[in-house]
């Protein structure tokens, strides 16, 4: 397969840490498209994340993000990706449409642009009603849409999205996981971490587990 149809290629990529050796000697071509990385916690999937990020150095071996070489231009990276992380991480006293818009004037956008780019996905995500609330007052899953919204505010190749449905009743679950499959609608390639097999099953077509930082299988879902 042709760089450039790839989302993602490792050739040995290994992570150690003193204690573990929390990614070891991955070989995978991940295709474009809705990606399921599955595996428990500690089987690697966020450290795979931070490297693809260049936010993380591998000890080992090669990885290419969207064809790019990520040790040789890392911020070529980080402008085709967003990113949704497990954790809160939006500042609590401000409104979904200023936090949004300001991650889309980071990313290179005017202001006058990042703010329609902010209103167009709160919309997307369905918190248009609610964009010019602090996000303090959210809900877990209006928290999870805000923090979709801001990793494709500026319409990135590739969003990474880790453990998005964390935290969220059966409702929200799948509201977020309709969410995540429209992504592909819009051109935009996904790759979900998750210890749920279930997630990946409804809305992946491309399944790549680990375990314990090794591959264990990667194809079609």
């Amino acid at each position: 397969m042709a760089a450039g149809d790839l989302l993602l290629r490792a050739e040995g990529l290994t992570k150690r840490y003193p204690a573990v050796t929390a990614v070891d000697a991955l070989d995978v071509e991940v295709p474009q498209g809705l990606v399921g990385l599955v595996g428990a916690n500690g089987a690697g999937k966020t450290t795979l994340f931070r490297m693809m990020l260049g936010l993380s150095t591998p000890s080992a071996g090669r990885l290419e993000v969207c064809g790019i070489d990520v040790q040789a231009d890392p911020l070529g990276v980080r402008q085709r990706i967003g990113f949704m992380p497990e954790h809160d991480c939006l500042p609590l006293d401000q409104s979904a449409a200023d936090v949004v818009a300001t991650f889309g004037e980071m990313s290179g956008l005017p202001p006058r642009a990042a703010r329609q780019r902010a209103s167009d996905v709160l919309d997307l995500v369905g918190l248009d009603e609610a964009r010019f609330r602090p996000i303090g007052g959210f809900s877990t899953g209006m928290r999870q849409r805000a923090k979709l919204a801001q990793a494709i505010v500026a319409d990135p190749e590739v969003v990474l999205l880790d453990e998005p449905t964390a935290g969220l009743d059966p409702t929200g679950r799948e509201e977020m996981l309709a969410l995540v499959a429209r992504l592909g609608s819009f051109g935009i390639s996904a790759l979900l971490a998750t210890h749920l097999l279930d997630d990946v099953q409804l809305v992946c077509d491309h399944v790549v587990m680990l375990d314990a930082g090794r591959l264990v299988v990667a194809g079609v879902e």
